[in-house]
């Protein structure tokens, strides 16, 4: 039941960075068609609140039992990542920034390891070593290395953003009154969506843009499709998958497989965009989807074991 159990996870935590990685690709064309990025957050929080809203009030009774979970997942998973990382873009390059925000799966595991204690896999840290030298090529770091020194404070406050992530979305599934993934991610959406209407204000939005089209690639497409793409694919499934399979895994595992998000992006640009991708990038492209798997193929150790090298917690399946 274990290995049933990690198997769906892993496939879960696939699924669900796929689905992140796609979220550039349709939100790029809106920008450029002439939407603020700020407006494009807002649209896709707002949005993926106001879809998930049944599932609020069907686990209203979260508000009793798990407030500060809901606030901190809406401040911190939701509002956090986005808010940070699009501040960092507007000082320092976009690929620089990308790595950043993705040193949250390192971030992670230092925080399982010194914060809460708990022994850390070898091969957790080996795959989370191998996906940031991954990441670093994906984005071509070097192409940036003047560095404006608030764009890299925003940009680390992004990836303790994004480590939270992983840890709000296990919270609480050790006790017998585990709070409901699907009523979580709800009203971190509705929590968020507050947040980034005071950041983003969107009533200065220009919101005819989003009764014309955008250009993806050398097609041109509605942008309500590219928005609806933004908010029921690579924001809510996003969410669910991606919760679902931190349950099934564990943080650190999943944190380190969802580096892919960022190859991902970069491949679908490459495809749908017209963004080619070097070398380096190609190279970088391997080196994390070595580190995931590296990182997956963690097991337990046996009792007594003299150096532990367990998971924090792996659950069966359902």
């Amino acid at each position: 039941m274990q290995a049933s159990g990690k198997n769906a996870g892993l496939g879960l935590a696939l699924v669900s960075a796929c689905a992140f990685g796609g979220s550039g690709v349709a939100a790029k064309p809106l920008i450029e068609a002439g939407l603020d990025p700020l407006h494009v957050v807002w649209l896709r929080v707002a949005g993926a609140a106001l879809v998930l809203s049944p599932l609020a009030w069907r686990h209203r009774d979260l508000v009793r039992r798990r407030p500060l979970l809901l606030a901190g997942f809406g401040l911190v998973a939701v509002a956090g990542v986005q808010a940070f990382y699009f501040a960092s873009l507007s000082r320092i390059p976009v690929g620089v920034a990308l790595l950043l925000e993705y040193l949250g799966p390192a971030l992670l595991l230092g925080w399982i390891r010194f914060v809460q204690r708990k022994p850390v896999t070898r091969a957790a840290a080996a795959g989370a070593a191998v996906a940031v030298v991954g990441l670093a090529c994906v984005v071509e770091i070097w192409s940036g290395l003047s560095l404006d020194p608030l764009g890299v404070l925003l940009g680390l406050a992004a990836a303790c953003c994004q480590a939270f992530y992983f840890v709000f979305a296990d919270q609480g599934t050790d006790g017998d009154d585990v709070p409901d993934p699907m009523g979580v991610i709800a009203y971190g959406m509705l929590v968020g969506a507050v947040v980034m209407t005071v950041i983003a204000r969107p009533w200065r939005m220009d919101w005819g843009v989003l009764g014309g089209d955008a250009a993806l690639g050398e097609q041109s497409v509605p942008a309500l499709v590219l928005l609806g793409w933004v908010v029921l694919v690579a924001t809510v499934f996003a969410y669910l998958t991606g919760v679902v399979s931190v349950r099934r895994l564990s943080p650190q595992v999943a944190g380190v497989v969802a580096c892919l998000e960022a190859v991902i992006a970069t491949v679908l640009a490459w495809v749908l965009l017209g963004e080619h991708l070097s070398t380096p990038q190609i190279v970088g492209g391997a080196l994390v989807l070595g580190g995931a798997f590296i990182a997956q193929s963690s097991r337990a150790a046996a009792p007594g074991a003299a150096d532990p090298v367990v998971l924090p917690r792996e659950t069966t399946s359902a």
